[in-house]
């Protein structure tokens, strides 16, 4: 499961989700990728079933990039605990993904299996997606 090493704080803020993705909305490294559409918290376990979801369908051709990685630790209280006694202990991690990110990317694979693959995988994120081309905005 994907979850950092060290961080410098154990608890985090719940942050702000506004906004549109200022970096990482390029396919950089793969020839397609997925791309959100909504802004989203995504846990280390959606990527994990993306990824293995990804390299399933591809078989043993072609490289997956996983462009997210689930930084932000979320906490919880247990279960019938009155309020107040301070934050709860980290659950589980996500990343935080904003509209026109792009999460994973493909490459060394036909079109075909590309796209195939990319849809399996967006079935297993709870955000819309869309399958991009590095082609699409290249001259």
């Amino acid at each position: 499961m994907l979850m950092p090493k060290r961080v410098k704080y154990r608890k985090a803020h719940r942050g702000r989700r506004s906004g549109k993705a200022t970096r990482g909305h390029l396919v950089n490294f793969g020839d397609f990728g997925l791309k959100a559409l909504q802004a989203a918290w995504i846990t280390s376990r959606q990527i994990e079933a993306c990824r293995v979801a990804l390299s399933r369908k591809m078989k043993r051709d072609g490289k997956v990039w996983i462009r997210i990685f689930p930084d932000k630790p979320v906490t919880k209280k247990p279960l019938e605990t009155r309020m107040g006694k301070g934050k709860g202990a980290p659950e589980f991690w996500v990343a935080v993904v904003k509209p026109g990110r792009i999460m994973f990317e493909v490459g060394g694979i036909d079109k075909t299996t590309a796209y195939e693959a990319l849809t399996i995988a967006s079935h297993k994120l709870p955000i819309k997606t869309k399958i991009v081309a590095r082609t699409d905005y290249e001259q």
